[in-house]
């Protein structure tokens, strides 16, 4: 792979359900958020070899965003987006993330969208 270029996975169209707001009454019942990951990494032994331990389980992942979203309640998307942020750079192979959280039938036909980003810390830049 040259320096610079990683292949890309991302799950689009995530709806879960969580307790996520900082105006009154926001965390008081679920309501939907729209979710959007990319996970920025290496997949040549995957495209090479064929087998899932080669590439990222987008199922597992998918499984761990939605229960972040259920588990937890925040005022702010960007503390949300932060945990979901640190569950795709769990796998050590990813190098970089985004994470977009929407939250969708909040601002009568607006739609307020959070994008974060993430890079792996442990790896060395130079």
């Amino acid at each position: 792979m040259s320096a610079g270029h990683l292949d890309r996975i991302e799950l689009r169209g995530i709806r879960v359900f969580g307790r996520h707001g900082a105006n009154p009454g926001e965390r008081d019942v679920p309501q939907p958020f729209d979710i959007e990951v990319a996970a920025e990494l290496d997949l040549a032994a995957a495209r090479a070899g064929d087998a899932l331990e080669d590439t990222l389980d987008y199922d597992a992942l998918h499984q761990r965003i939605t229960a972040i979203v259920r588990e937890t309640s925040y005022a702010l998307l960007e503390r949300l987006g932060a945990d979901i942020l640190a569950a795709i750079l769990a796998d050590g192979r990813v190098e970089r993330a985004r994470v977009s959280i929407a939250k969708p039938l909040l601002l009568a036909g607006a739609t307020p969208v959070v994008t974060v980003y993430g890079a792996r810390a442990d790896r060395d830049r130079s």
